[in-house]
């Protein structure tokens, strides 16, 4: 089992910036390739940026991409979002998701993520 629990959410003015966090345990982190996804009020939830297990490799949607930045510090167990230049079409609850694999490539589809944190809700005023 993995653990994942996401942080830094919250209400921010459009143009602003957010950290989210999502810290994790039970497993070995480096093991897993992990991503965010978000769900806004009646829609579906979307795939928003992905990192491999070393870092070395990212992925992210086109309507965040140039915006947002995904990174991650495996000795620290954390995955991070850093979202700039905010859009109120981000506001969303906020999920962070992990997939067992070390084989460098990332994925958009939420099926191929095993674990799944709580959420954190982000609100972005216009």
């Amino acid at each position: 089992q993995v653990q994942l629990v996401e942080s830094g959410g919250g209400l921010v003015q459009a143009g602003g910036s957010l950290r989210l966090s999502c810290a994790a345990s039970g497993r070995t982190f480096s093991n897993y390739a992990m991503a965010w996804f978000r769900q806004a009020p009646g829609k579906e939830r979307e795939f928003v940026a992905a990192i491999s297990w070393s870092g070395g490799s990212t992925y992210y949607a086109d309507s965040v991409k140039g915006r947002f930045t995904i990174s991650r510090d495996n000795a620290k167990n954390t995955v991070y979002l850093q979202m700039n230049r905010l859009k109120p079409e981000d506001t969303a609850v906020y999920y962070c998701a992990a997939a067992y694999g070390r084989s460098g490539l990332v994925s958009s589809n939420e099926i191929e993520y095993r674990y799944w944190g709580q959420g954190t809700q982000v609100t972005v005023s216009s």
